[in-house]
């Protein structure tokens, strides 16, 4: 069985009276029967690593760069996050994907650097609404799947979160049977390129305006395993129900 993860994207978000909100989601959940992950800003992640010490709560980086080091002024490696107390980062985000441009063959660079550094890589797929209105989610889905996620893949290193990019921020959902599909489709291209053992234990996240409302509707669907969240995941009284909701889908 696949255990559960939940994971909190907290974006450019977070001062350190933000880590209070740990606090709080520590002492609430001292032993969940999930996985909990925080990404907070790069400036918090130390703290935040001290703050969350002898908890099941992991921290993880919210992007990092392809190379291991060099003169790339502003960029932070996997390295640096691993030594920083980090368990995992996102990469291929689509915030990052569109405000930097970001290839897939970038992303892939990036996921194959996180896993050479020792973390788990959270490799975001989805598509634009206008993709999504003319009927090619799944063409979008299985080019970026392909790109993005580099040979060194596997169950232990790897985690899937399909984030439609129309959904991200803005209220909107996409209906289980819809979000269900792209799952499937997921986990089917990662059967055939992987083998079963492997894709049968990589976790699929859904992101995109999960909120404490939606959430157990979202973890009902077969093959999702938990999910991406935003902004509900800045403040412990929302973030906790979604926390509650994935334990009891678990």
């Amino acid at each position: 069985m696949r255990r559960k993860l939940v994971a909190g994207n907290w974006k450019m978000h977070g001062l350190q009276a933000d880590l209070a909100q740990l606090t709080a989601l520590n002492a609430t959940h001292p032993a969940p029967a999930i996985d909990i992950l925080i990404c907070p800003p790069a400036t918090l992640i130390t703290a935040a690593c001290a703050t969350c010490e002898g908890s099941a709560m992991q921290i993880g980086g919210q992007d990092c760069h392809a190379r291991a080091s060099g003169a790339f002024t502003g960029d932070l490696s996997a390295l640096m996050l691993k030594d920083a107390g980090a368990s995992a980062v996102i990469v291929g985000h689509s915030e990052r994907r569109e405000a930097h441009e970001e290839s897939s063959e970038i992303v892939r660079a990036k996921a194959k650097a996180a896993h050479a550094a020792g973390l788990t890589a959270i490799i975001c797929l989805g598509e634009s609404l206008a993709q999504r209105e003319a009927a090619n989610t799944l063409d979008i889905i299985a080019g970026q799947l392909s790109l993005s996620v580099p040979d060194s893949a596997a169950a232990a290193n790897t985690v899937i979160a399909y984030e439609p990019c129309w959904a991200i921020g803005s209220g909107l959902t996409p209906s289980p049977e819809q979000i269900g599909e792209v799952h499937d489709f997921i986990r089917a291209r990662l059967t055939t390129r992987f083998g079963a053992a492997q894709a049968d234990g990589m976790r699929l996240l859904y992101g995109g305006s999960v909120k404490p409302g939606n959430a157990a509707e979202i973890f009902a669907i077969p093959d999702v395993d938990g999910a991406l969240v935003g902004g509900a995941s800045l403040k412990a009284d929302d973030f906790s129900p979604i926390i509650n909701a994935l334990e009891s889908a678990a």
